[in-house]
């Protein structure tokens, strides 16, 4: 069992829902955790499917609520954006861009393949220093409220099973199969090195 607390990154497109969601449900478990995004923007649903909202990564969490409560009130509180940033503020002030984050992780989990991807790309890029590994872990949420939830429960679970095993470099790819199987969900998983 490692020494240490897994450090733990979640990331999805904007850091909005679904990391933010684990990155609530870990906090309280005693993980060492962190949230981002990988979007150049971060964006959130809008009136209409081709008009989002959209803010820099600079903007506050505040900021965005006090935003669309001035906009429409009624409507981001039903569709419960407004709901997602109250909690969203209470867990930090604003959202994070995974590729301005210089900090070493012992697992990164993402929320859906292109941002699987990108965090690859960016991971790959960098000078390799340490060599100490990173686990690059993708699984698939589809980003609306009772997803997060759920996929948030998984995250959790999987992060408290890697946590316990002796050998995590040996053990890590028999646990992703074996949840593989219990969620019927996909994993993908990469080591890069720091």
């Amino acid at each position: 069992m490692p020494s240490h607390p897994l450090r733990v990154a979640v990331v999805c497109s904007s850091n909005q829902n679904r990391s933010m969601e684990a990155h609530n449900i870990l906090s309280k478990r005693g993980f060492e955790v962190r949230s981002f995004g990988t979007g150049s923007h971060v964006k959130l649903p809008g009136p209409a499917p081709d008009k989002p909202n959209v803010y820099d990564f600079k903007t506050t969490y505040e900021q965005m609520y006090n935003d669309l409560v001035r906009k429409d009130k009624e409507l981001y509180t039903q569709n419960g954006i407004l709901h997602m940033l109250d909690r969203n503020k209470r867990i930090k002030s604003k959202p994070e861009r995974f590729q301005s984050c210089k900090d070493n992780f012992d697992l990164v989990i993402t929320c859906e393949e292109r941002v699987y991807d990108q965090v690859l790309e960016d991971l790959n890029s960098r000078e390799q220093e340490t060599m100490q590994p990173v686990h690059v872990i993708n699984v698939d949420i589809q980003d609306n409220h009772e997803e997060a939830t759920l996929g948030a429960f998984l995250i959790c679970e999987l992060c408290q099973c890697i946590q316990h095993t002796d050998d995590m470099e040996n053990e890590i790819d028999e646990l992703l199969q074996e949840f593989e199987d219990k969620s019927s969900r996909a994993f993908l998983h990469t080591v890069c090195f720091y």
